[in-house]
């Protein structure tokens, strides 16, 4: 027996999943998000949520379209949703300053063609980015705490970052305003007739529906069966550490070797991450405190005067080949795949969640998707 019917059940209740909801609202298609813990409760609630469409080692060409697309929307959610549901997501611009303390990194920094990394940050910069190189003087005017051992580093502007608890949140309350549902519950699959989605079974019952959507990130693979189709995820666990650092602000984030600092808006200073392939484990471990207070002070030595006042870990939803999964399921009419960012995950997922909508809409996307066939595993 149906409790529920709606056009489109969006399983998982992270920034894709309301995104998707959000965006179909806007083309008057209703939906109900099925969210077994609570809404932004992994990822898009821990995240540092840094923006900027740099790709990610392994990230086709393709990425950079889906991430452009990202930023301008972020900028645009930053202002409607506010109007929409008077939640600032704190979207701000946030200057990047990546330090090298090697003389060949620094060579290579200067001749960009010398080094993949250096490279890939270059050739973005015609998307309205200022990139340049300072020697250690000039860094040091950037932010005058990090370690005399630096010989200067890659200056970046028009980098920005968001809370991404808040922009969940603020997304699924403007979907909710126009007629979306949210649900706690557990989502144990579908109900199909003739190779087309009928229905989602959540505690039992059955959602009636004629769409589904899997954006449930990390946890993705287990629709596998409902699917009919292999979703291969290897997530990577990243831990943050969140300080209580005298002094003034780190305005810009500061980058040395995997670690990042940079002081968000309720005025606490995030240092991470870690980059940990452990399956689905969550728990955050005082081997992963230790390393990352060892490597960022190792940047920015005065860390050690701060005080931990929280200890976070959550899993980048990167796939088995580091592409998105984005899109329709072969041979079952009416279901979609959307998760598979990684890194860039909160930085694509608005945009994300845009296209799916697009697709569901009238099977039309702006940005073609055939590199993210979510049927590419089998």
């Amino acid at each position: 027996m149906n409790e529920h019917s709606t056009d489109v059940v969006i399983v998982g209740g992270g920034l894709v999943g309301v995104a998707t909801a959000y965006f179909l609202s806007l083309l008057g298609i209703k939906s109900i998000v099925v969210e077994r813990d609570g809404l932004g409760g992994h990822a898009s609630g821990f995240s540092y949520a840094a923006l900027g469409t740099f790709d990610e080692a392994g990230m086709t060409d393709n990425h950079f379209e889906v991430g452009s697309l990202g930023m301008r929307l972020h900028k645009e959610l930053a202002v409607s949703l506010l109007e929409e549901t008077g939640v600032d997501v704190e979207f701000r611009e946030r200057p990047m300053l990546g330090i090298v303390f090697d003389e060949k990194e620094a060579e290579a920094a200067q001749n960009p063609k010398g080094h993949d990394a250096i490279r890939r940050a270059w050739e973005v910069d015609d998307q309205g980015y200022t990139i340049k190189w300072v020697d250690e003087k000039a860094a040091r005017c950037i932010e005058s705490r990090i370690s005399s051992k630096a010989l200067g580093g890659i200056y970046t502007e028009g980098t920005t970052d968001v809370n991404a608890y808040r922009l969940t949140l603020a997304l699924a309350m403007a979907a909710e305003q126009r007629g979306a549902q949210v649900l706690n519950g557990t989502v144990t699959g579908l109900t199909k007739d003739d190779g087309r989605v009928r229905g989602v079974m959540v505690n039992g019952t059955q959602i009636a529906c004629d769409r589904v959507v899997v954006a449930m990130g990390p946890w993705s693979q287990a629709s596998s069966n409902w699917l009919g189709i292999p979703i291969l995820m290897q997530p990577w666990k990243g831990q943050i550490l969140r300080l209580r650092l005298p002094g003034p602000p780190i305005r810009s984030s500061v980058v040395g070797g995997d670690y990042f600092t940079s002081t968000k808006p309720d005025g606490h200073t995030w240092v991470g991450a870690t980059f940990e392939d452990v399956g689905l484990d969550e728990s955050t471990t005082s081997e992963a405190r230790e390393s990352i207070m060892a490597g960022a002070v190792k940047n920015i030595p005065s860390l050690l005067e701060g005080q931990i006042v929280l200890q976070t870990a959550c899993l980048r939803p990167l796939s088995s080949d580091r592409k998105l999964i984005l899109g329709k399921v072969p041979d079952l009419d009416g279901a979609y795949v959307a998760t598979g960012g990684g890194r860039l995950g909160l930085m694509m997922g608005p945009a994300m969640g845009s296209l799916i909508a697009d697709l569901i809409d009238d099977d039309v996307t702006d940005i073609s998707l055939d590199a993210f066939n979510p049927g590419r595993f089998v």
